[in-house]
């Protein structure tokens, strides 16, 4: 790559330090090992058709706040969840757990497309994250919650600007007395827009209230057809029908049973490491007594948090395109993405030289054109569908769950009168296409981090077109 080395690059650490790093690290998912969901109580797979008010397809964060939802709506109403493998087992259960005000994936993105919108998503992600808090302690969601806020850190000097204009701006010293790492030049700091969970438990604590509430959850029921029969919709597994009068699909990056949402979402897919717990000296080496998430300002941004046992997550920078665009398990294993994520950690806090990874891992993220979730119903608005959260759905899922069931409803209302739910972004082109165009994006993200943030014509071409992406 040409241009200058970045500051992970110029401070990269002694190859074999990274080796050792790694050396025992388990290929798994260090959230669902932790929450023991491979000995929860399974839901049993549907095995005989029925009749429900609403069917749930899916059973992840936006399936299972949308089938609570439905439930505290009007406790009345039979809801059957179906999920095609366990809860949480895709992207709600392995995701950094970062829960964030922003429903639009950033300020940025928000004011860019949605700019006459903007001061009402930003309440709206507001009221959001306190309604997210508030549903933490009364429905007794036991998933870690802590309020931390965030703090965005430059680690080169062209990024130092990127940082005006935010609310609390700190300078090295000050940016260092939250978090001590030698390449941190300044950072922003937002006290109470975000929030910390243990992704695990959140998925498997609300399916346990989706069930104390009544929801029927199926696992291991895969949905293998959709069809409007009149005034219902049959859903189909192989065993069994469910016919409803309404739907909602909540499969994110799963390809879509709705065949005009096909194009709509590419998965792409996010590298992680989980270190061992640190120490009291290894912690107070770095400091972060503020516990808040970290994410720096380039193209290819990393994101990092601690967890309730002192453990450091570290996860981004590669974002891998899939040949073809298939989700399969055998992309989960990319050695040299794990490698350089170590590279990277080491790079950023050398005072943990000789810590130990213990997992890594890997996820499928649905990303859309316009890096947030795109609306809309099917079958004589009957069926109704969200996705595309482009890696910031913890939060964005709980809001989109209410949007569904607005649309369903038929009312209008304040949610579903916003234009970022009533217009769909551009679908992705189909393959070959797909793979061209994301990895020449991929490939100039990578070269403007390289050239001092400079965006190259391509970038500058998909900005005008509104497809461009500024971490």
């Amino acid at each position: 790559m040409s241009g200058h080395l970045t500051a992970y690059e110029r401070h990269a650490p002694d190859p074999r330090l990274v080796a050792e790093s790694l050396a025992g690290s388990e290929l798994g998912v260090f959230w669902l090992d932790d929450a023991g969901a491979g000995s929860m109580p399974a839901c049993a797979p549907l095995t005989a058709s029925t009749r429900a008010d609403l069917t749930v397809v899916g059973g992840g964060y936006l399936g299972l706040w949308t089938a609570v939802h439905a439930r505290r709506r009007d406790p009345g109403r039979r809801v059957v969840l179906l999920e095609a493998q366990t809860v949480g087992w895709a992207a709600s259960g392995r995701n950094g757990g970062f829960c964030d005000a922003s429903i639009t994936h950033g300020e940025e993105n928000g004011r860019s497309r949605w700019p006459e919108e903007h001061d009402t998503l930003a309440r709206l992600g507001r009221e959001n994250l306190d309604a997210f808090e508030a549903d933490v302690r009364d429905l007794g969601l036991a998933c870690e919650w802590e309020r931390t806020g965030a703090l965005s850190v430059a680690v080169e000097e062209h990024q130092v600007d990127w940082l005006q204009g935010s609310s609390h701006v700190l300078d090295a010293a000050a940016v260092r007395a939250e978090i001590d790492s030698p390449l941190f030049l300044g950072g922003a700091l937002e006290p109470d827009t975000s929030a910390l969970v243990h992704p695990a438990r959140l998925a498997l604590d609300l399916a346990r209230v989706a069930a104390d509430l009544g929801v029927e959850v199926h696992e291991h029921s895969a949905v293998t057809g959709l069809r409007r029969e009149g005034r219902v919709v049959e859903v189909s597994t192989d065993r069994a029908t469910v016919t409803s009068d309404h739907v909602v699909l909540a499969t994110g990056v799963a390809p879509s049973l709705v065949r005009r949402n096909r194009l709509m979402t590419v998965p792409v897919y996010d590298y992680v490491l989980m270190t061992e717990p640190l120490s009291a000296g290894q912690l107070a080496s770095i400091g972060w007594a503020g516990r808040q998430g970290l994410g720096d300002l380039a193209n290819q941004f990393h994101y990092s948090r601690l967890t309730r046992e002192d453990r450091i997550l570290w996860g981004g920078y590669d974002a891998i395109y899939p040949a073809g665009g298939q989700v399969h398990v055998r992309h989960e294993d990319r050695p040299e993405s794990h490698a350089r994520l170590a590279s990277h950690f080491l790079a950023t806090f050398p005072q943990l030289e000789g810590i130990r990874f213990t997992h890594r891992w890997a996820g499928a993220i649905d990303t859309s054109t316009q890096f947030a979730a795109f609306y809309g119903t099917t079958h004589g608005g009957r069926v109704a569908h969200a996705a595309g959260f482009t890696g910031l759905g913890v939060g964005a899922t709980r809001f989109a769950a209410e949007v569904v069931l607005d649309l369903l409803a038929g009312r209008p209302t304040e949610r579903t009168e916003l234009r970022m739910v009533r217009e769909r972004p551009l679908p992705f082109p189909p393959e070959p296409l797909a793979s061209v165009g994301i990895n020449l994006t991929r490939w100039s993200l990578d070269r403007a981090d390289h050239r001092e943030g400079r965006r190259n014509g391509f970038l500058r071409a998909l900005d005008r077109a509104g497809l461009g992406f500024d971490s």
